[in-house]
């Protein structure tokens, strides 16, 4: 302890710091404007440019850190940060040579993505979502801030807040679905989450929302591809949760891969400078995706050096792995590309943000390996993530009331997803010890209890083309693909469920099946297990599907067969427990669909909160009209709606009242319904808001959410849901981007999903 206490007076000293006569704290520093501008004052323009550069951390391993190539570079103060490095001893190792070795002893950003949880893994960020619970939704990145903080990173690339209405596009996983006002609120949880507005306590951690912007509506949903979009649909439905998050105090901002109006984001100067720091605010710091400012000569951008000027000029502060800035910034500068102001600031923002972190006052502060020892995949945060899966699950289906399964009897585990645990964490789970992770068979032997006889077999491979499987399984989640023949395997499987009362087949995707690069055309279910689902159907045996994706999924065959539906989605490191919790009634399911689901590939891009045509289809039961908006070959509607979710109870939604007819825009409105539990469970319910305007100076959705509200009801309890409606909930972007309401007649519409027709006419007037 001396001799780090004699480091760090060493550079106090160095930086202007003095000593603070108390026992609690030896020293302190000068008020952050002061401290950073004094530092810039004694930085070279290469020290101050490799603050910019944020590669990844490379060869670095324990006990041979100070002889990697980053290290020479960090020494030479050519590094702002590292990401992608974990455990405490290896970063503790590499700041310790920024902080001692480097002329400065300026110290590491050490950064990673912490998507939906760190160890204790939650579910996937789709998953969460529908849970519709933002206490719950703030406390998973909470959970994960401490455990990534205990373990030595100070910096996540989360929240994803791209709003995604192409299923095609593997990230809309990484999402929180198709809603702009959810979508909003999510944001918020998760900066919060992380951050607890108090960057300096040690268990918080800086947050970078993600991808900034529109990322998740690519062209034919491919990854990285063109984004072409209006501006007044980017206002509406595609900023918010991005402004959401600034709104939030989030410390970060990641720029998109994608093109907006024909300019890269990356080096998109409306967009980064406009948009987010002179309309929006933002007052912390951007960073390019992996390689952004190097892809933007793919673009057609121009070579390395004037791709690099070109972010720096729209905006971009550091530089992810491509090392644009690091090698091309100075001639760019001598050439007049680029000005030293420029470069200035973009280091003090970094700079600003490391204060923040408190990292100068202690550049070992999330170096503590007791805390790492004690607060990393624990016992109390395991129980929180099991309890947090089982509300993220969503009952699509349950004819007759085959869930719960009872605690009796013979069930047969069927499916390749049965005994995966590699797979239940999803993907984007970079921390996650896999062999740690709760598979389904073993979470339904631990909750059916010992009255249950369990069977398993695997029934099919994943898919029928190995070479398919391969690129299904990355990064570890193998699903062991059995050599036996397709016959074989069913022969087994059919043998296990002639001697079972119940069969629960665990079908789906595999983890990586969705994710970054893991685009799809087809959206259903693997023919491999489609065939073994429909051979399990004819033994005339009750069949549970228990369906695992990172997205929504075409399952019209599966929906006209198959008695009961469960959605678990990725459900994270304690999937298993969780889903059979849900199967055997220890919880009652209350999950509610983020994403639409729909019937046909053909549909997409689908969502609730479409506008109408002047030819919409007449008839509500989806038959073919000539000469309206509709298909020859299939429904418009989709197979599940936003915002559904079935439970083991029943609601009845009755006597929904508005508390005027009339609103000036002072005044506030009170719409209220009365909610009753009339099943036999104790149950929740996501009571949802849309409003309609019914007519605009530009074209308006056809509904839009404005509220939700989570309630728990006893059986045969009533509540009465009573939702505050603005001015504000009634605002929108116009044809010149004003935020504004207009005067005129709107619907009140609530219910349990978005297809819901409850509503209340009420008149907005000056």
């Amino acid at each position: 302890m001396k001799i780090k206490l004699i480091i760090l007076l060493i550079g106090f000293s160095l930086f202007g710091y003095s000593q603070k006569k108390t026992t609690k704290k030896a020293v302190t520093i000068k008020p952050k404007t002061e401290f950073v501008a004094e530092l810039l004052s004694k930085m070279t323009l290469e020290e101050k440019i490799g603050q910019l550069n944020l590669p990844t951390s490379g060869d670095i391993t324990t006990g041979a850190a100070s002889s990697s190539n980053v290290a020479k570079n960090i020494e030479e103060g050519k590094v702002g940060g590292l990401f992608n490095i974990k455990s405490v001893q290896k970063i503790k190792e590499v700041q310790k040579i920024a902080v001692e070795k480097s002329r400065l002893k300026i110290p590491l950003l050490f950064g990673m993505d912490v998507i939906h949880g760190y160890e204790t893994t939650f579910p996937i960020p789709l998953g969460l979502s529908c849970t519709w619970d933002m206490k719950l939704i703030e406390r998973s990145a909470q959970i994960a801030a401490k455990e990534a903080s205990a373990d030595g990173i100070n910096w996540t690339f989360s929240p994803m807040v791209d709003i995604s209405r192409d299923p095609r596009w593997g990230r809309v996983s990484e999402g929180s679905g198709e809603d702009p006002f959810l979508g909003s609120q999510i944001a918020k949880a998760m900066v919060n989450g992380y951050q607890q507005n108090d960057l300096s306590k040690n268990n918080t951690i800086l947050s970078c929302v993600k991808h900034f912007a529109l990322y998740g509506a690519p062209d034919a949903g491919r990854d990285y591809n063109t984004v072409d979009m209006s501006r007044i649909k980017m206002y509406n439905d595609y900023f918010p949760p991005y402004k959401a998050a600034i709104d939030a105090g989030v410390g970060s901002v990641m720029a998109s891969f994608n093109e907006i109006d024909g300019i890269p984001a990356t080096g998109n100067k409306w967009l980064m400078t406009d948009v987010l720091r002179k309309q929006w605010g933002f007052n912390g710091f951007v960073v390019t995706d992996f390689t952004g400012i190097p892809e933007m000569i793919e673009h057609g951008m121009g070579d390395l050096q004037t791709v690099s000027a070109l972010a720096l000029n729209a905006g971009i502060e550091m530089d992810m792995v491509g090392e644009g800035f690091l090698t091309t910034l100075k001639k760019s500068l001598d050439e007049g590309k680029v000005s030293i102001e420029q470069i200035d600031n973009a280091a003090r923002l970094i700079l600003n943000a490391k204060y923040d972190l408190g990292l100068f006052h202690d550049p070992y502060k999330y170096c503590d390996e007791k805390r790492a020892k004690t607060e990393v995949f624990t016992k109390s945060h395991r129980a929180e993530a099991r309890a947090i899966a089982a509300q993220s699950l969503v009952l699509l289906k349950n004819n007759n009331q085959l869930l719960p399964l009872k605690k009796s009897g013979t069930v047969a585990v069927i499916g390749p997803l049965a005994d995966a645990k590699e797979n239940m964490a999803g993907t984007w789970s970079v921390a996650t010890n896999m062999d740690k992770s709760i598979s389904l068979l073993a979470g339904i032997k631990e909750v059916a209890g010992d009255a249950t006889k369990v069977l398993y077999a695997k029934g099919s491979n994943l898919d029928y083309d190995a070479a398919f499987e391969e690129k299904a399984t990355m990064f570890g989640k193998t699903l062991h693909r059995d050599n036996r023949t397709s016959a074989e395997l069913l022969t087994e499987a059919l043998k296990i469920a002639s001697q079972s009362d119940v069969i629960v087949a665990a079908l789906g995707e595999s983890a990586e099946m969705s994710g970054e690069s893991s685009s799809r055309t087809n959206l259903e279910i693997p023919q491999a297990q489609k065939d073994l689902l429909q051979a399990l159907l004819k033994t005339g045996k009750p069949v549970v599907l228990v369906l695992f994706t990172g997205r929504p999924l075409v399952l019209v065959q599966e929906n006209e067969t198959v008695p009961a539906i469960l959605n678990t989605w990725f459900a994270g490191s304690e999937a298993g427990s969780a889903i059979a919790d849900v199967l055997f009634g220890n919880e009652n399911p209350s999950g509610k669909l983020t994403a639409t689901f729909p019937r046909s590939v053909g549909q997409v891009p689908i969502y609730y909160n479409q506008k109408n045509t002047g030819r919409p289809l007449a008839n509500k039961e989806g038959k073919f009209e000539k000469f309206r908006s509709n298909y020859i070959d299939e429904r418009n509607e989709p197979l599940f709606p936003f915002g559904f979710g079935l439970s083991y109870t029943t609601f009845k939604y009755s006597n929904l009242k508005i508390s005027s007819d009339k609103m000036n825009f002072n005044e506030k409105l009170m719409v209220s319904v009365d909610v009753t539990n009339t099943g036999n469970y104790d149950g929740k319910e996501v009571v949802q808001l849309y409003i309609r305007d019914l007519v605009g100076s530009v074209t308006r959705p056809l509904k839009e959410l404005k509220g939700f509200q989570k309630i728990v009801l006893k059986k045969g309890e009533k509540q009465t849901v009573i939702f505050e409606i603005s001015v504000e909930e009634l605002k929108f972007y116009n044809s010149d981007l004003q935020f504004i309401a207009e005067p005129g007649t709107f619907q009140a519409i609530v219910g349990t999903d978005s297809s819901t027709d409850n509503k209340v006419d009420f008149l907005l007037i000056k």
